[in-house]
């Protein structure tokens, strides 16, 4: 159960990445999804798009990985990932609400907004970085409690003793 949540946010984060290599390298579809201010930012330097976009590939791509090698329940790459995830939760959930409550004009920003990235980032960008984050969550969620009963089971059976130390 843990591997289909690590893929599903695997998919959730490559599909984000590859959106901004796109972006990178000069393609205009769904750009005007990302706001008027993100394509200021780097209307003059598209190419760094590229670079956001493989490291939003590894991080997706890196917990399934570590998952698939046994690795995930390493202190350090445990705790990178919950992490990640708790940063992707909380920025696609903040974005999300925020974009909603600018487009049911609950809040009026000075000077307008940007309607196409505000509906963008309500119904696309930030609710992807949601699910990515939930996903990946659930997915280590899953997999600590899968290691905690084959834990409970060799320490059961008396064979813990060529169990690895806990890392």
């Amino acid at each position: 159960m843990a591997r289909a949540w690590l893929a599903i946010a695997m998919a959730a984060g490559l599909v984000h990445a590859s959106f901004s290599v796109y972006w990178g390298f000069g393609g205009d579809w769904l750009l005007a999804t990302i706001g008027q201010q993100m394509r200021s930012t780097f209307a003059d330097g598209r190419s760094v798009l590229i670079f956001v976009g493989l490291v939003k590939a590894s991080c997706a791509v890196a917990p399934y990985v570590l998952f698939r090698r046994g690795e995930l329940s390493r202190r350090s790459w445990s705790w990178i990932s919950w992490t990640g995830a708790a940063v992707l939760v909380v920025w696609g959930g903040a974005g999300c609400v925020a974009a909603h409550l600018v487009l049911g004009g609950v809040v009026r920003p000075d000077g307008g907004y940007d309607e196409a990235g505000q509906i963008g980032h309500a119904w696309l960008w930030d609710p992807l970085f949601l699910i990515w984050g939930l996903a990946l969550m659930a997915g280590l969620m899953v997999h600590r409690r899968e290691m905690g009963r084959r834990q409970a089971a060799r320490t059961r059976w008396g064979s813990n003793i060529a169990a690895p130390p806990a890392s």
